[in-house]
């Protein structure tokens, strides 16, 4: 059962890992990340996660709704309550939803060892440059949706396991395996190494998506928008684009990322 602590002091040193949550997502949290909402919650307490949860905060008026998620909980994660004003001083802004977890990241295991683990028929995403976290939160999202085995990132994108990353996902960042490319790695040895062929998309892409001839393991390469694929990436990897309607050649990243995907998972099917 779970183990229901109030909380009556913003300062009382329990939940410090929720003080300030805007500012200190910014800096990360020591292998720790904070999830927002019922709906993401679901997913980090309900099995299909990757990681774990080391406590939860619940404002007062929302502990009768959410009872049957919290009840399974073991006594070593405890669920602190408080009252709204409370809680809405000890994370630092209006927490509408009153629903907060501090989760435990689990070890990665990192790029190499992450597609050695995959079948022999799989599909990852590997991202270049994506520091906005609504595009990460999408991308994952999209991931999920279409059944990608895994996710690689760049040593320059953002963090999957952001607050807002993770929302926009709508828990998909806790399911989906990533790993971080090392710095200096090539990621397209790295990939053809595991196996994997690279289409790098690009709006100048030699092949149309449609009709694509899906490799038993496909690895799919965006950038972010505006400056897109690393030239010297595009020049080495085969090129795909998205048809268009004249005038116009792009996407956001993450719709991209979803019409790729539905194509290659049509064929994976």
């Amino acid at each position: 059962m779970a183990r229901l602590v109030p909380i009556d002091d913003p300062d009382d040193p329990r939940i410090a890992a929720y003080r300030d949550v805007r500012e200190r997502d910014l800096v990360g949290r020591r292998g720790g990340f904070i999830a927002e909402g019922e709906v993401v919650l679901r997913v980090l307490l309900g099995g299909a996660s990757r990681h774990a949860a080391a406590s939860l905060l619940v404002a007062a008026q929302r502990v009768a709704k959410v009872g049957p998620l919290v009840e399974p909980l073991p006594p070593e994660v405890p669920v602190y309550v408080a009252s709204q004003a409370v809680m809405d001083a000890i994370v630092g802004f209006s927490i509408h939803r009153g629903l907060l977890a501090h989760g435990l990241r689990a070890p990665e295991a990192g790029a190499e060892a992450l597609l050695a683990g995959l079948p022999e028929r799989a599909l990852v995403l590997v991202l270049f440059g994506i520091a906005n976290h609504d595009n990460m939160g999408g991308l994952f999202r999209n991931a999920a949706a279409f059944g990608a085995d895994a996710v690689l990132i760049d040593e320059t994108s953002c963090d999957p396991l952001y607050r807002k990353a993770i929302r926009v996902s709508v828990g998909a960042a806790l399911k989906v395996p990533f790993a971080r490319l090392a710095p200096g790695t090539d990621p397209l040895a790295l990939l053809e190494a595991a196996g994997f062929e690279a289409l790098a998309l690009s709006p100048a892409g030699a092949e149309p998506l449609a009709g694509l001839r899906r490799p038993a393991r496909a690895a799919v390469l965006l950038g972010a928008e505006g400056p897109g694929l690393p030239d010297e990436l595009l020049r080495r990897a085969r090129t795909v684009s998205i048809p268009m309607a004249s005038g116009w050649d792009s996407l956001n990243v993450a719709a991209a990322s979803a019409v790729v995907l539905h194509e290659l998972s049509i064929v994976r099917r």
